[in-house]
């Protein structure tokens, strides 16, 4: 009985996590100084500009994200590499088809940067 209770707890937790996390698109930038957020300082490489479904009047800079590729957007077949990526959104990209335009770096993290666009889950990083 003890190790079914502990299995349907594992099963929730991960439909909870699965659950918060959020379908979009992302797309990658290359010019990351100066910054929407932060102006000339330099934040690294493992960062993203938010687009405008995320933008929310700059209330998001200085928040972690996890990104994740789920899969193609465009005739690139299997881009995604399998992993997360945990970026800091320093940046603004108004009119982006993408909710969220990550550093080069950290796009080709979690998929080939061939493919330009891919859809992600993400979600705030605690």
């Amino acid at each position: 009985m003890v190790n079914y209770s502990l299995f349907f707890v594992v099963m929730v937790a991960c439909l909870i996590s699965f659950a918060s996390a959020t379908p979009r698109i992302a797309t990658f930038y290359t010019k990351y100084v100066p910054s929407a957020c932060f102006g000339n300082q330099d934040h690294g490489k493992m960062i993203t500009a938010a687009g405008d479904a995320l933008w929310d009047n700059g209330t998001v800079c200085g928040k972690m994200f996890t990104v994740t590729c789920t899969g193609p957007r465009n005739p690139v077949p299997h881009p995604c590499t399998g992993k997360s990526v945990t970026v800091k959104i320093i940046d603004h990209c108004p009119g982006c088809p993408s909710t969220i335009d990550l550093s080069q770096e950290a796009f080709t993290i979690i998929a080939n940067p061939v493919a330009g666009i891919i859809n992600v889950d993400y979600k705030q990083y605690a």
